[in-house]
């Protein structure tokens, strides 16, 4: 009835089968895809697990902020120490004290011979007039100073060597001690040297102090993902039994580690911010009375920036401690 029309009945060609390529991704992008999704769920649930037990966490996260804060003070106190130890030792002054028959003419005969030195880069000249002035406006015994019937102090010169090596006693002063003028030279490098020295073994004390207490934050953090390895033992039995592979297993756990890592390595910052705060007021006190001419140090951006991504990696050795051993227990070949 109905008439066909030419190439009506034709069946149409099949289309293409797709290439192996558009068929499925490759086995690369499969792979990386399933070990993201692996890393991405160890992560948030290693998270959920630690907040499912906020008070266990919380101190634990305590003990190492605490742990972490210790040398991080210390750090501070250091430099500011060395700051303002360098601020004395920049000042190489040598004061020499006239006897008191030397007048005012010998006085600047003396500075004037000095001047012409060539170790020598500057003198100042102080009468007693200036020094008792002096003496009355920073000691505050202006009153107790009146009832003195003439002025007891004597000429002084200050004197400041050309630039020489740091513990190393200028020639001038040897010349000047010999000088029948002189009554006393003062140059404190005795005090330097101890100040260095103190300096060194306090720096090398907060190293060691440091490494002590990364140690301790390894094995808390290796203590407590021990304990979680232990409650989870069955769990971590049967997912071997079905064939999960060593970093399977591991993976969780150091998640857990890094989390430990990065809440401690904030609250160090926050013990560390917060003492500064306390310390900020009487602190400001203390300098202002000597006209801030030293100001104090916090810890640095970047110090305080890298302190959370340091602590994390400790928390992630400590919980690879924990894990490479009880897999080597659980496998003993």
């Amino acid at each position: 009835m109905f008439g066909n029309k030419p190439g009506g009945n034709r069946l149409k060609p099949a289309p293409a089968a797709p290439r192996a390529a558009e068929r499925a991704p490759p086995r690369r992008r499969l792979a990386l895809s399933s070990w993201r999704d692996q890393h991405l769920y160890s992560l948030f649930s290693s998270l959920g697990r630690l907040l499912a037990r906020p008070w266990a966490t919380a101190l634990t996260a305590l003990v190492m902020g605490l742990a972490l804060a210790l040398p991080l003070l210390f750090l501070i106190l250091l430099d500011n120490a060395r700051a303002l130890s360098g601020g004395w030792q920049d000042a190489r002054e040598i004061t020499v004290f006239l006897k008191p028959g030397v007048d005012a003419s010998a006085s600047a005969a003396l500075a004037q011979a000095l001047r012409g030195r060539a170790d020598v880069a500057a003198v100042k000249q102080t009468t007693p007039e200036q020094g008792i002035e002096e003496f009355r406006a920073m000691s505050g015994f202006a009153d107790a100073l009146e009832v003195l019937q003439f002025n007891p102090l004597p000429h002084v010169l200050v004197v400041t060597p050309a630039a020489a090596r740091e513990l190393d006693e200028p020639a001038v002063i040897a010349e000047l001690r010999r000088d029948p003028q002189v009554d006393l030279v003062q140059y404190d490098a005795a005090w330097r040297r101890r100040l260095g020295a103190i300096l060194g073994l306090s720096q090398r004390s907060v190293l060691v102090l440091a490494g002590l207490l990364a140690m301790a934050t390894l094995l808390v953090v290796g203590n407590t993902v021990r304990l979680d390895i232990q409650a989870r033992a069955e769990e971590i039995a049967v997912i071997q039994l079905i064939g999960a592979s060593p970093g399977f297993v591991r993976r969780p756990f150091l998640y857990t580690g890094v989390w430990y890592g990065l809440f401690s390595g904030v609250l160090a910052l926050v013990v560390v911010f917060s003492v500064q705060w306390a310390l900020r007021t009487p602190v400001d006190q203390l300098l202002a009375s000597y006209d801030h001419r030293f100001h104090l140090r916090g810890l640095e951006p970047l110090a305080a920036l890298s302190v959370p991504f340091v602590s994390a990696v400790l928390g992630w050795l400590g919980a690879m401690l924990a894990t490479a051993r009880h897999l080597a227990e659980a496998h003993p070949d």
